[in-house]
């Protein structure tokens, strides 16, 4: 179990060691000036010499705890890690611009004093002469970039243009940004020459056209989403058990209707019969609710029925037989009607 963690330690140790490395490498020296008499000054007015860094990633790397160096002797790999760093100027921590971003430089100027801000190195670099300028891990071993400036004239640069360097004039010196900037270079070639190969075009048409289908996609869930509701709410307003509280609720309003014209008729009257007319609606109410009227269908049905009248006119004119003149005929008696 020991040897297992021993080796788990061992093995993210070094995954970590690479990460960092790899970090690391991304960061290069991009423009040195050596002779700077009308170039950039300092926070005190000061022209001084200049080394600029440069991020090559896309991602943020903290360059503090790195060193410069203008001494040829660090070269020695029998050299002792202390007293490399004699040799060395160290970047120092504690200054937010040390995380420098992707695609972005720094400036750090040299033959300077240290207190004077975090971006002054007192690494020593010659004026007009050849240099040799090292860039360094923060373990003081591992070389990360290095370049030989040649001799410059005033204001002159020596700049990275890709894997070539090469001096660059003094109108044409670019502290802080991209090297062989052309104010007047077209889009298509600024394009062609940040993008030769056509990788970054390519990933940011892919990335637009996913987008799109991804808007599409959510739009039309969206959509069918809310018709799928509207569906079921009209199946729910179409069943049977809704039919009958429509009909109650329609004649509810009808009966409450009447009843506001019934008491308004009472109250015209001061009072007359409102008793008599609140007893009704109650009963018509409570008759409603019981459901116990008979759907009846307006039409009224009258029919004829034997009675004991009949019966009786029959054994009067039984017993008592009128004579009939002879010139005179009986009048004749109309029958009972029957009233359908």
């Amino acid at each position: 179990m020991y040897s297992f963690r021993l080796l788990l330690s061992g093995f993210l140790l070094a995954s970590t060691t690479a990460v960092m490395a790899q970090g690391a490498s991304n960061i290069r020296i991009n423009e040195v000036l050596t002779n700077n008499t009308a170039n950039i000054e300092d926070e005190y007015g000061q022209r001084e010499a200049w080394i600029e860094l440069e991020n090559t990633s896309f991602t943020t790397y903290n360059i503090r705890g790195m060193y410069f160096t203008t001494d040829r002797s660090v070269l020695n790999p029998d050299m002792s890690v202390p007293e490399r760093i004699k040799r060395m100027s160290v970047i120092p921590s504690g200054d937010p611009r040390t995380q420098i971003g992707g695609r972005q430089h720094l400036v750090f100027f040299c033959n300077s004093n240290p207190a004077q801000g975090k971006l002054h190195l007192s690494l020593k670099v010659p004026v007009s002469k050849p240099v040799w300028i090292g860039f360094y891990n923060g373990n003081a071993v591992e070389l990360i970039d290095s370049v030989t400036v040649p001799a410059l004239a005033a204001d002159q640069s020596y700049a990275r243009h890709g894997n070539q360097w090469s001096v660059k004039s003094a109108e044409n010196v670019t502290p802080g940004i991209e090297n062989f900037i052309k104010t007047d270079e077209t889009k298509d070639a600024k394009l062609k020459r940040e993008d030769p190969h056509g990788f970054g075009i390519t990933l940011l048409a892919m990335g637009i056209v996913f987008f799109c289908l991804a808007l599409l996609f959510l739009f039309f869930w969206l959509f069918g989403l809310i018709m799928a509701h509207i569906d079921t709410a009209k199946k729910v307003v179409n069943t049977q058990p809704i039919k009958p509280i429509t009909k109650t609720v329609e004649v509810t309003h009808d009966i409450a209707h009447a009843t506001g014209n019934i008491l308004q008729d009472g109250l015209d009257k001061k009072g007359i019969d409102k008793e008599v007319y609140i007893a009704v609606i109650s009963m018509a109410l409570k008759q409603y609710q019981d459901d116990v009227h008979d759907v009846e269908s307006g039409i009224i049905t009258i029919k004829s029925q034997r009675t004991g009248w009949s019966d009786e006119g029959n054994q009067m004119t039984h017993f008592s037989t009128p004579v009939i003149p002879t010139s005179h005929k009986a009048p004749n008696i109309p029958k009972t009607p029957e009233i359908r």
